[in-house]
């Protein structure tokens, strides 16, 4: 079958999409901070916390990348009669998009947290605190009920197993019967329980647990995928870590995607990522290798992500235009850069912008790119075109092309987008962008940052950023020739 790119049409039916959700609801809280010590009572890490953040986990967190998208999400569940639950409106809130959440508040279930605790960029430990028993008869009733009602109004319903005991046999039986395509994000090791499932999304654990099959190999993988369709009579979308994702369905080829070429930062959520745009996808009328292309795209940018995180509509049309684009490897259109900052700000992240001409890069660079990395969300770098840094370091420059340049740039940790720009200075690509933190090297003075004042006058903040003594890429260069 031909792999087709997904298109921009495509991403934006994405928008049209009504999911219904159901499933175990969970917040996510990170307690993130520096690790420079060990405890002097026991062998263990001391972190200095600098940070708490609270993310929706679980079917919210399915929910929020619903929304994220553009899409209705009604979130169907049950959590604790607690602060923390209560706190789940507004973080679902802070995604926009549209939906409503019907929660049953039980005082015997308290909402489940899983807290994980970071030291830098490492997961120390994790502290769950749940009850994993089935739901009791009237929180049962509450779901099931639920499920008859909004159905109806849904293009698909989406089953978040998590295994903390809001799926019965009851609830799964009112979503099967509902007529609607049914998803599911499988945790029971027992999938006779989803006979009647449209297609579920396991990842090679999962598959080999339900199966007794180990999915060490393709041919392993296939043999599992086929036990699972026989006994489910759904296809299976089995996500493989580096090797991307594959779908299986009765009487026809596997269906393979590779993984996207990044830097994995964090793979939290990422699951739910993946489930949330293949049901949106196929709620919106998209067919199912769309739908899965898209979500194997979502995936490949929300695992760069720190944290359980969603994926925005412009991340999704990057994407797409790095596929599309022959030249310029790395670098985006200023109007698609412009599309994912205001995703960006629609989000509430701070957007930081730096530039250059990172003609070859050395440690200053990287102190720079740190340093504005540390001070926002999302950070883009703006470098010179190859005839502005002509024109700007003479005949014999760069010394790589605006594409070499690029790619690197692209490939630096902490660099979420970047553009190039052909004028002198980037002040068109600071006024298309709007930054909130503008960077620059200490030796200039605020006065002479292009862009300052633009910055400054929407509330922004001018961060400068002190030099790496003797690191120059005129220097280096004279030192090789």
């Amino acid at each position: 079958m031909k792999r087709l790119q997904p298109d921009a049409d495509q991403i934006s039916r994405l928008g049209q999409g009504r999911v219904l959700i159901v499933g175990d609801v969970m917040v996510d809280h990170y307690v993130s901070g520096r690790v420079a010590r060990v405890s002097d009572e026991a062998p263990v890490p001391i972190i200095d916390v600098s940070e708490e953040r609270w993310t929706p986990g679980g079917a919210a967190n399915v929910a929020a990348n619903i929304r994220a998208l553009g899409g209705r999400a009604d979130l169907l569940g049950v959590i604790g009669d607690d602060p923390v639950g209560a706190m789940l409106d507004g973080m679902l809130a802070s995604f926009g998009g549209s939906g409503e959440q019907r929660l049953a508040r039980d005082p015997e279930r308290p909402t489940t947290i899983k807290t994980r605790y970071m030291g830098g960029q490492h997961q120390i430990v994790r502290v769950d605190r749940e009850r994993r028993q089935g739901l009791g008869a009237t929180s049962e009733q509450f779901v099931t009920t639920g499920i008859a009602a909004e159905a109806r109004k849904a293009g698909a319903i989406m089953l978040s197993d998590y295994a903390k005991g809001t799926l019965t046999d009851a609830v799964l039986a009112a979503a099967f019967a509902a007529g609607r395509p049914v998803i599911v994000d499988p945790k029971r090791a027992d999938w006779t329980g989803y006979r009647g499932a449209a297609l579920i999304t396991p990842n090679r654990r999962e598959l080999a647990a339900a199966t007794g099959i180990t999915c060490d190999s393709d041919t392993d993988c296939e043999r599992a995928a086929e036990k699972a369709v026989a006994v489910t009579g759904a296809a299976i979308l089995l996500t493989r870590s580096e090797r991307g994702m594959t779908l299986y369905r009765a009487g026809l080829a596997p269906f393979h995607l590779p993984a996207k070429a990044r830097e994995v930062f964090d793979v939290s959520g990422a699951g739910d990522t993946v489930a949330a745009v293949v049901a949106l996808g196929l709620a919106a009328g998209l067919a199912i290798e769309a739908s899965v292309q898209l979500a194997n795209t979502a995936a490949g940018i929300v695992v760069g992500k720190r944290g359980t995180a969603v994926v925005l509509p412009a991340e999704l049309r990057a994407e797409l235009s790095q596929a599309h684009t022959a030249g310029h490897r790395g670098a985006l259109p200023l109007e698609i850069a412009a599309g994912l900052r205001a995703d960006w700000a629609r989000a509430s992240l701070k957007v930081g912008f730096a530039n250059g001409c990172f003609d070859i890069l050395h440690p200053g660079h990287i102190s720079l790119i740190r340093a504005a990395a540390e001070a926002c969300d999302r950070l883009i770098v703006a470098l010179n075109s190859d005839a502005s840094v002509k024109r700007l370091k003479g005949p014999n420059r760069p010394a790589q092309s605006e594409d070499a340049r690029a790619e690197v740039m692209a490939a630096l940790r902490g660099v979420d987008a970047v553009v190039i720009f052909d004028e002198d200075t980037p002040l068109e690509a600071i006024m298309a962008l709007q930054p909130d933190v503008l960077v620059k090297g200490a030796d200039y003075t605020e006065d002479q940052i292009v862009g300052a004042d633009i910055v400054k006058a929407r509330g922004g903040r001018v961060l400068r950023v002190e030099l790496v003594a003797g690191q120059s890429t005129t220097r280096i260069i004279g030192a090789k020739t």
